[in-house]
């Protein structure tokens, strides 16, 4: 989708498809560990579907449709005052339909401490190099990276759908900082907190957030979830 921060001349990306699979590659052509963690559809936010993703859970994507409510809600929180723990790792977004990239690094640069990134990879020099910019800068350095831009272009290209770059859905971040849960959404001014959470109760917490929204939107089917897992050793 388009963003509040793009300028007239921005960058326009294809957007990811929500396909792990596609998440998977781009990940870890990026420089996460294979055996470091993967990400996995969610199949449902009932409590038996729940159970079926592997954990941990370490951050929790979520593809909804734009709509004038969504729009409405956004601009309302931008001008609400919240304070975030300064350990949550934020970014705007500034290129046209990069919600994904953008949902992928705040997976990421949240849970840099639970997983190990490969030394000199992109992801690891990303982070160490944004880890003390502000949430504009970071996304002026994403924008101008070439080899992000390539590496996005092929994952959108990846996927089992027609890639288009005329989109009606967004990509958000849910992820488990400082014991709350947190909202990224690279077209806010800032994280949103959801109240208290944990490692352990990230995913059900994040359900309880998206069920919220998907009873607003009761005509649309275009919701997605997907769970970034820790790998477990010696789990199949």
């Amino acid at each position: 989708m388009e963003t509040p921060d793009e300028s007239p001349s921005a960058k326009r990306w294809l957007p990811l498809e929500a396909n792990p699979d596609v998440m998977n590659q781009f990940l870890w052509g990026l420089g996460l560990p294979e055996d470091e963690a993967e990400c996995c559809d969610v199949y449902g936010l009932e409590d038996e579907l729940l159970a079926m993703v592997p954990q941990p859970v370490l951050a929790v994507l979520f593809l909804f449709p734009i709509t004038s409510q969504t729009e409405e809600e956004r601009l309302q929180q931008d001008n609400e005052k919240r304070d975030a723990s300064s350990k949550v790792y934020f970014m705007k977004q500034t290129v046209g339909n990069a919600c994904g990239t953008i949902g992928l690094l705040h997976s990421v640069g949240n849970i840099t401490s639970e997983i190990k990134l490969q030394e000199g990879s992109f992801l690891d020099k990303f982070f160490k190099s944004t880890a003390s910019m502000d949430p504009m800068e970071r996304a002026a350095v994403l924008e101008n990276d070439r080899e992000m831009e390539v590496t996005h272009s092929i994952a959108a290209t990846a996927g089992e759908t027609e890639a288009s770059d005329n989109v009606d859905t967004h990509f958000i971040c849910f992820t488990c900082v400082d014991g709350e849960l947190y909202e990224l959404d690279g077209s806010k001014s800032g994280p949103i907190s959801h109240g208290a959470s944990s490692p352990s109760s990230l995913l059900q917490d994040t359900a309880e957030v998206i069920k919220g929204v998907i009873q607003k939107n009761p005509e649309s089917l275009n919701f997605n979830v997907i769970a970034l897992s820790k790998k477990v050793a010696g789990a199949f």
